[in-house]
């Protein structure tokens, strides 16, 4: 007989509406020449901070009878399902079904289903629609529930119903995960028997389904021991990585499902990672979900605490990252981890200017590009500029010896030989100067056709090489400009597109807030604004907060001074004289 829908019965539903918890979130302001103060504000959680509570998730538990082991040349031939709401069973579906063919005897003598059984049942063709809209949107479980979707998605497309997309849930790869070593095998009578189930599978759906409810309540409990609350955490966790430092993700329990930084710390309390996200709480537990990299399983096993800061939006996220890499110096964040000094390329104010790699910027002198991580990155942006200018390279005294090599081979103008005088040399400052201040296409272009030269003349690993050089050099020089825009502007305040005001004041982040919350403190002007940013964080940070302000294009709330760009843009490589 065919069961539906229509003897449904819904206990436990919740009459009263339930919200979710209020919390309170610690937000950090800080200045990027300045202090650090604490702001702490109650904000409102939401189900999506939330996410889907187990509790508040509908199951239909479901298990089909078949006359083989093929969807493709095999037929159902009965169906069973039970939804589960809170727990309870709240609606049941069965009934045997025509396969239009005859059952083997050996799958007769396994479910007892004989011809004569299923000769008076309904067809697929007319089970299937109930049985669809039985099932609705309720999240999918099955004992190895592949095997059972396979058979439906292969009716739904010969009848041309749409496939189920429902979430599913497999209490074999549950079980798997959380009591391989408990039991002998897998199969469902062992789990059903483990778990105590009150109903024991005799291969027929019903039954089956059941057992397989019985059998999921017990592996729900067993997951609630390892922070498993919510639906999505469910989903995920058959494909956890079996090691021996998954129980540590207990751990990420308290996280929530907003944007912020994650800060790993080992038994010493030494934050040994940090990163950022859009989910903290998807982000970290994902990496108790597979991740095999090396480096990671060394990070879980010293892992010992985890710490999270809230942040408003991914602007904010991002720089608190930087500022925290850079603060505690994490020993697992290999490729974000500030140099111990930086690097910049100077102008120097000789009689006889050259360029000059140092590690620190000093007031009145200049112009200088950089910080650079790294003497090897400075050192291609300063090769760039001499390929394209033929400014002094030589260390000599003006007048000391003979021509240096590069003024021999015309490379440069180097007063080595004392042939040279300030007069003749001063043109050569004077472009480098504006090259770097205003217009960069002085240096990009011979750049350019250095790098076309030498491909046309198939000389691909020099090309390479002045390409590198045209980027290294186009980058530094973006990123002074876009420094000098931002710090001249003074204090400035954005409104994103969804209503978040951003203050940024010396080329850095000062606060963020949402619409309603009450204002950060107006930042203090700087008397000093340096040309270039005095270090590697200050110079990333300033960065995050331009290229925010590029892809975002928040509008403009306040500007303590004018905010404009240079009018010559740096030209990306191989872009036309119009672009």
């Amino acid at each position: 007989m065919l069961g539906g829908c229509g003897g449904l019965q819904l206990r436990g539903e919740a009459d009263a509406k339930i919200g979710p918890p209020q919390k309170t979130v610690t937000l950090s302001r800080e200045r990027v020449f300045g202090m650090v103060s604490e702001a702490v504000v109650p904000v409102q959680g939401s189900f999506e901070d939330l996410g889907t509570p187990l509790s508040q998730v509908t199951f239909c538990v479901l298990d089909l009878e078949t006359t083989g082991g093929s969807a493709r040349d095999c037929e159902i031939t009965e169906i069973g399902a039970a939804r589960y709401r809170l727990g309870d069973e709240v609606g049941v579906f069965q009934t045997l079904v025509d396969p239009g063919a005859e059952i083997p005897p050996s799958i007769v003598l396994l479910t007892g289903i004989t011809h004569a059984m299923v000769v008076d049942a309904p067809s697929i063709e007319t089970a299937l629609p109930s049985f669809l809209e039985f099932v609705g949107n309720a999240v999918i479980v099955g004992h190895n529930v592949r095997f059972d979707m396979s058979f439906l998605d292969a009716a739904c497309d010969r009848l041309d119903y749409p496939r189920l997309v429902n979430d599913r849930v497999d209490t074999v790869g549950l079980a798997r995960r959380l009591i391989r070593p408990e039991v002998r095998n897998l199969r469902l009578a062992t789990l059903a028997k483990h778990f105590r189930s009150p109903v024991t599978p005799i291969h027929r759906a019903l039954e089956d389904a059941r057992a397989t409810a019985a059998v999921l309540w017990g592996l729900l409990e067993r997951a609630g021991t390892i922070g498993v609350t919510t639906l999505d955490e469910l989903l995920v966790l058959p494909t956890a990585k079996g090691s021996a430092h998954y129980g540590k993700i207990e751990l990420t329990e308290r996280l929530p499902r907003r944007p912020g930084v994650y800060l790993f710390r080992d038994r010493h309390g030494e934050v040994i990672y940090v990163g950022k996200a859009k989910n903290l709480r998807s982000r970290v537990r994902s990496y108790f979900h597979g991740d095999k990299r090396r480096s990671i399983a060394d990070m879980l096993r010293q892992l010992d605490q985890i710490d999270h800061v809230v942040c408003h939006n991914e602007l904010e996220a991002e720089v608190h990252e930087i500022r925290l890499i850079h603060t505690h110096r994490p020993r697992f964040n290999r490729r974000s981890k500030p140099p111990k000094s930086s690097h910049f390329v100077k102008v120097t104010s000789e009689e006889f200017p050259r360029l000059s790699l140092v590690r620190t910027i000093r007031e009145g002198d200049g112009p200088y590009l950089g910080p650079f991580r790294s003497r090897k990155q400075a050192e291609l942006v300063m090769f760039a500029i001499w390929d394209a200018i033929p400014v002094r390279r030589c260390l000599a005294r003006p007048g000391s010896g003979s021509r240096c090599a590069a003024a021999q081979m015309g490379r440069s103008l180097c007063p080595c030989d004392g042939t040279l005088t300030p007069s003749q040399y001063r043109p050569v400052v004077e472009r480098l100067r504006h090259a770097l201040v205003s217009e960069p296409t002085i240096l990009l272009e011979p750049l350019e056709e250095r790098m076309n030269h030498l491909a046309e003349q198939q000389r691909y690993e020099d090309a390479a090489t002045a390409r590198d050089r045209y980027q290294a050099l186009a980058d530094a020089i973006d990123r002074r400009r876009a420094w000098r825009t931002l710090t001249e502007a003074g204090s400035v305040e954005f409104e994103d597109e969804e209503g978040t005001l951003v203050l940024i004041s010396g080329g850095g982040l000062v606060g963020v807030r949402p619409a309603g919350m009450p204002p950060p403190l107006r930042a203090v002007e700087d008397e000093m604004r340096p040309a270039v940013p005095p270090s590697v964080g200050v110079a990333e940070e300033a960065h995050l907060v331009w290229r925010w302000i590029a892809t975002a294009q928040p509008r403009l709330v306040h500007s303590s001074d004018a905010l404009a760009s240079p009018a010559t843009p740096v030209p990306p490589i191989g872009a036309s004289p119009e672009t």
